[in-house]
């Protein structure tokens, strides 16, 4: 173990991380916290068969998703080994920091977190994750990130100049290093511009077409929609920095996704209770929520849902809608041709909140589609012409 190696032993196992290593990079040393977070973020090394990071799956070129190609179209997330299939869509990254640490109002409302149960308190707790979860980048433990540290000259370097000279000669200690330095960079603008032309149109230098304003008004709506109720994070419309998120739990029907089951090997019983697998929470009326995500570049994150089962914005659009429209149409599913599927969890649904508000016209349904486009980051504005 290297857990509290001092010494000589120390140099003998860093003698040896670096002889054995079978990639030795010589970086220069990363001057601030996030600097080293970036290129933690994208350092392959820090899986077991080198081939996987923290881009791989929140891909900043396709707004922080895992993009890559998969026999479910990016429903969830392939792991490093080539074959371990999650039950989960990889959540975009993207506006993640403004999350707020998990916690439980007086009222008894869960909110905040990191994944889509917030098992993880926050980005940083989150960041430890996936290294060391044998789906994923399935590091075998902790020392054994420390040793891939060891080897790049940059990195040991960095880590003693920003946190101190014996930060790698315990792992417990590195590890903390290396996930702070995650976080730090994921709370920098490169995550989080607000540029988009939603944010552009407050400032005035963007004029939305008459479609978009009228998603605009439909969203923002009390009388005419429920999406506020959870997408809005301010009390008022028209403010900077909205997230549209409030970052809370609800269960709002989604269905299984029978094909990533099949592909999983998961049970013919098998639930995903949400909320209730957080180790924190215990009360049954929190069985089957998730968080409630941003809609900050929504338009180019496909799939949806919690486990990817819809693969069209549209979709999602309609879903809401089958809850208030009497329309024979509105209760088949555009995607399968069949009715909506049962919701997993048909207990906690909310459906005070989700019968909230009118029916969808089909004007008002791509008007609202078209208003969501709006919160694409400028830089991923392009990719709405694939979506």
């Amino acid at each position: 173990m290297l857990s509290s190696y001092k010494g000589s032993l120390a140099a003998s196992v860093l003698l040896l991380a670096i002889s054995s290593a079978s990639n030795i990079n010589a970086e220069t040393t990363y001057k601030t916290k996030a600097a080293l977070g970036s290129a933690l973020y994208f350092d392959r090394n820090l899986s077991l068969q080198r081939n996987q990071s923290c881009a791989s799956c929140h891909a900043p070129e396709r707004g922080f998703i895992d993009n890559r190609e998969n026999p479910l179209q990016g429903a969830v997330s392939i792991g490093a080994d080539g074959k371990s299939i999650g039950d989960r869509h990889a959540p975009t990254t993207s506006y993640a920091s403004f999350s707020p640490d998990f916690y439980r109002s007086k009222s008894g409302e869960y909110t905040g977190g990191q994944f889509h149960d917030g098992r993880a308190a926050n980005l940083q707790a989150q960041a430890g994750g996936p290294p060391l979860n044998p789906g994923e980048m399935a590091m075998v433990s902790k020392d054994a990130v420390l040793l891939r540290l060891l080897e790049n000259s940059g990195y040991r370097d960095s880590f003693a100049a920003l946190f101190n000279q014996q930060v790698l000669t315990d792992a417990e200690a590195a590890y903390t290093a290396m996930t702070e330095s995650i976080a730090s960079f994921e709370k920098t603008d490169f995550f989080s511009p607000f540029d988009s032309k939603y944010d552009r149109y407050l400032k005035g230098q963007y004029t939305m077409t008459e479609q978009e304003q009228l998603g605009e008004t439909l969203f923002f709506s009390q009388q005419f929609s429920n999406c506020n109720l959870c997408h809005q994070l301010r009390q008022f419309p028209g403010q900077q920095r909205e997230t549209f998120s409030n970052y809370q739990y609800r269960n709002i029907g989604v269905p299984v996704n029978r094909k990533v089951r099949e592909a999983n090997g998961s049970s013919a019983d098998y639930i995903d209770h949400g909320l209730l697998q957080n180790p924190l929470v215990k009360a049954s009326s929190e069985d089957g929520k998730f968080k409630v995500p941003t809609l900050r570049n929504v338009a180019i994150t496909a799939p949806y849902m919690h486990n990817g089962v819809f693969a069209d914005l549209k979709t999602v659009v309609l879903f809401y809608d089958k809850y208030n429209s009497r329309k024979k149409s509105r209760q088949i599913n555009p995607e399968t041709h069949n009715p909506w599927a049962a919701p997993e969890v048909p207990t906690t649904v909310a459906l005070t909140e989700l019968k909230k508000g009118r029916a969808f016209t089909d004007q008002r349904i791509d008007a609202l589609v078209a208003f969501m486009k709006t919160l694409t980051d400028k830089r991923f504005e392009h990719l709405l012409q694939e979506n």
